[in-house]
């Protein structure tokens, strides 16, 4: 009788845990897709739709914070200003350079992980000249860039409406000089338009020269999270010595959505293409291959692709090695 052993009980012999289960409904939401090499990426249908629009998504809010803060800067410093506004100032030029810098830093931070963090049509132009950034992606990435610059200063002109009432005398008065200029871009009235151009095309420049430089991997491996503060100072630099004669636009889509605006809600529709959109762009173009030719190593870049020469005699040496390998192995 000791040969034989008691049949467990039902009771006994069930399992609790979710390994027995597979069908158990209770298992949905501690499943992690991480961890199968054969589990479909997108873990429901969202998820699938979202991956074709973060990229754009992403550039959106970036350049919907950068307005956001620059523009609500501006205002908040210019508007406090007037004595029937507020008793005394709330900002000045550097609280308007420190909001811009960090609006941008910001922007970039949100957007860099999921779209490279463009955040201005001229760095995605500059990217797609020089580095191989594709170009179908660039009507998109502009598009998203100019909505979510419109919609920030949207936010903030909704924001300051009553102030601006104040500033300008009346909600039906809009003028650029008074507070439209908040808003958009616009050139002193002693500049000519070759020296606007040049302002721009020279404080771009040195904003993709900054881009590059945080990102050169030569220049030693970036920390997470540094570039957004490596890009704050090159802003807050700009702007503080540079900013005086334009209003240091270096962002097509930082001019252009704000004007958009002005112009819907009253302001006029004048445009200035020269500066604050041909200016940034020829910018950040000249500078990018001026980075790529002197300085940079990559071969992303259009200024290190091997020639076909290069290329046959990698393939000859690559192959001579392979045979003397296998020679000296056997």
């Amino acid at each position: 009788m000791t040969g034989i052993i008691e049949k467990p009980r039902h009771s006994e012999t069930s399992n609790n845990s979710y390994s027995t289960r597979p069908n158990d409904m209770n298992v949905l939401g501690v499943v992690d897709f991480a961890d199968c090499d054969q589990c479909s990426p997108y873990p429901n249908r969202w998820s699938s739709i979202r991956e074709h629009i973060s990229a754009p998504a992403a550039e959106f809010m970036g350049a919907f914070i950068l307005c956001l803060l620059g523009c609500g800067g501006n205002c908040q410093a210019n508007l406090s200003a007037n004595k029937s506004v507020s008793a005394s100032p709330a900002g000045n030029a550097v609280t308007s350079n420190l909001s811009w810098a960090i609006g941008l830093s910001l922007g970039v931070w949100i957007s860099a992980n999921y779209s490279g963090g463009h955040v201005n049509p001229a760095v995605t132009l500059a990217f797609a000249t020089v580095r191989g950034f594709p170009w179908k992606k660039v009507p998109i990435y502009i598009l998203a860039q100019v909505l979510g610059a419109l919609c920030g200063a949207g936010v903030v002109y909704a924001t300051y409406f009553n102030a601006i009432d104040i500033v300008e005398g009346g909600s039906n008065i809009r003028t650029i000089a008074v507070s439209g200029n908040l808003f958009g871009t616009y050139a002193a009235d002693y500049l000519p338009s070759v020296s606007a151009f040049f302002a721009e095309f020279i404080g771009s420049a040195m904003l993709l020269t900054g881009v590059f430089m945080f990102t050169d991997k030569r220049n030693g491996p970036l920390p997470p999270g540094v570039l957004p503060v490596g890009i704050f100072f090159v802003i807050l630099g700009i702007s503080s010595a540079l900013g005086m004669d334009t209003g240091a636009a270096l962002n097509p889509a930082r001019d252009l959505g704000p004007r958009i605006l002005t112009a819907m809600v009253g302001y006029g529709g004048a445009y200035w293409l020269w500066c604050p959109i041909l200016g940034p762009i020829f910018g950040m173009i000249v500078a990018a291959f001026f980075y790529d030719s002197m300085l940079y190593r990559g071969l992303e870049s259009v200024t290190n692709r091997p020639s076909e020469q290069a290329e046959r005699h990698h393939l000859h040496s690559c192959a001579r090695t392979k045979r003397n390998g296998v020679a000296e192995t056997v």
